[in-house]
């Protein structure tokens, strides 16, 4: 592993920008109707039960990344086989956040611009970042966190200013019952994006002050949970759950619709921006796992020497995962949310535990 070590504000920036991602400006959680943003605050406490788990692993080896205490608890050969799994895992995540970006910049701004091209120049930044190392993302998500914090609340303002926002449009609570909020809620947003933090195991040896990892990492899915479930009340407010539903991006669509004197408006710039930069440094840190994943499976050196190879996996992948968006949403909301997710989310994490505790009660009788 490189050596190198984070503080505890970088984590933090880091993590909540990763779970701020492409689900602040997609439909986030709008299978559940008017009653988005309870499912997404229901999804946050499942995340917080997955982080349990994590953290409880990291407790017990944390010196070791994901792929290293995988093979200390399956054995040699296994725990290699489930490591190998895990950044295959990873770079198609970050394949899936890469695709989602290019699409809405096309989308949204350069429609006659390919995909291809958007999509190298991404990947040659986020490579350029990796190259420099993990301090150097580090520091300069911290950067971006508080850029990104201001043009939210400037945002924000803006819309309220607009006096579109309609609570009427929210209510009544609970018009569909509870099912449609325990189906988003669980797997859907436990695991999208609070699920995807599992990429933080391979992280957290970096972290100067292992004690803090703990309440960094709730304090970041609570709050990151509480921005999303106001973001999502906020586009249903201004725009109508009709709206909502059959709009890609809801919010480039809410911030578009800000116009004061006819002279502050077209602040969708600042969507496009904001899904710039969160989905640069959430791509950027799944692609670090990935990568840190194979110097630690294959006895690499370094890991600038596969950097720039990763690299090309990720963005031919980016490229063949679906045909076209509609296919890339149907894939994520079907193949990934029903199987992928749960099973490396979820089951093999938990085994990992239950098999290291029984190891570790094992060795006290002894």
């Amino acid at each position: 592993m490189e050596k190198a070590k984070i503080n505890v504000l970088q984590l933090f920036a880091m993590m909540f920008i990763f779970n701020m991602g492409t689900a602040l400006v997609v439909s986030y959680g709008i299978s559940a109707k008017k009653d988005a943003w309870i499912a997404i605050l229901l999804g946050m406490s499942g995340g917080i039960v997955l982080f349990f788990i994590y953290y409880f692993l990291f407790r017990q080896y944390p010196n070791l990344p994901l792929t290293g205490y995988a093979r200390k608890i399956f054995g040699k050969h296994l725990g290699w086989g489930i490591g190998l799994l895990y950044v295959v895992f990873l770079l198609y995540i970050a394949a899936r956040d890469l695709r989602d970006f290019g699409d809405l910049l096309i989308t949204s701004t350069m429609p006659r611009t390919p995909l291809l091209a958007v999509n190298i120049l991404m990947v040659l930044a986020i490579c350029y970042v990796l190259y420099l190392g993990i301090e150097v993302l580090a520091r300069t998500t911290e950067v971006f966190f508080f850029i990104l914090l201001f043009i939210g609340i400037a945002g924000s303002f803006f819309v309220y200013l607009t006096g579109r926002v309609d609570i009427d449009h929210l209510r009544p609570v609970l018009e569909y019952g509870w099912k449609p909020i325990l189906t988003t809620s669980f797997p859907l947003i436990t695991n999208f994006p609070f699920g995807e933090m599992i990429v933080f195991s391979m992280l957290l040896p970096y972290l100067n002050r292992p004690k803090s990892a703990k309440n960094v990492w709730l304090t970041a899915i609570i709050l990151s949970g509480l921005v999303l479930s106001y973001t999502t009340s906020l586009n249903i407010a201004v725009l109508g759950l009709e709206e909502v539903e059959k709009s890609n991006f809801p919010l480039l669509t809410t911030i578009g619709r800000v116009n004061i004197l006819e002279f502050i408006q077209r602040l969708d710039a600042f969507v496009v921006f904001t899904l710039l930069i969160n989905t640069f440094f959430k791509t950027s840190i799944l692609f670090y796992g990935a990568v840190i994943g194979m110097v630690d499976l294959f006895n690499l050196q370094n890991h600038r020497q596969i950097v720039f190879p990763a690299g090309v996996i990720l963005l031919l992948l980016s490229m063949i995962i679906a045909s076209n968006f509609v296919e890339h949403i149907e894939e994520g909301q079907n193949t990934v949310q029903n199987v992928i997710y749960p099973s490396l989310m979820l089951f093999i994490p938990l085994a990992m535990l239950l098999i290291s505790f029984i190891k570790n009660g094992v060795k006290k009788k002894k």
